[in-house]
């Protein structure tokens, strides 16, 4: 249901710039040249079974057929997990969640969306592909602010 995965895409999108205002900066190999460790095999499972292997308790917000997503936080940070029935629908929401920004740690039918520091680490944990959305949300456009432009996304 299109409309239903509209809804997750503005939760991961509002999970993820406010997931950027949470860090220390004090811990992990950040941007400073260093090897990130070797990256695990990518794992698979239910929503239940990543988050576990993340050290998550999810709290699970959208339980449909077609995607569930639990909302993590850990000594990581905050992040939201949603896994996927199909392949096809993680592509799908993939390319309508990157327009809003944030970083995407993306497996076999499940992606994990926070800041830049939670996905490396969950990665670290995980495996999977890091992808990034668009900044277009950085810098001044002059467009008058607010996010009135997307309206329509906005509830009650």
């Amino acid at each position: 249901m299109r409309t239903e995965r509209s809804l997750v895409v503005l939760a991961a999108l509002a999970l993820a710039l406010t997931a950027g205002c949470g860090g220390d900066g004090d811990s992990g190999n950040g941007g400073n040249g260093e090897k990130a460790p070797t990256t695990p095999e990518t794992v698979t499972g239910s929503l239940e079974q990543i988050a576990s292997k993340a050290e998550c308790d999810p709290n699970i917000q959208t339980d449909a057929d077609e995607l569930r997503q639990g909302n993590c936080t850990t000594d990581d940070g905050k992040y939201v997990l949603v896994t996927f029935a199909t392949d096809r629908g993680l592509r799908e929401w993939i390319n309508e969640a990157k327009d809003y920004g944030g970083s995407y740690l993306v497996g076999r039918k499940w992606v994990a969306v926070g800041d830049d520091k939670v996905v490396t680490a969950l990665r670290g944990r995980l495996g999977g592909t890091v992808e990034a959305g668009s900044s277009h949300h950085s810098g001044g456009s002059g467009g008058g602010g607010g996010d009135e432009g997307h309206s329509g996304h906005h509830t009650g």
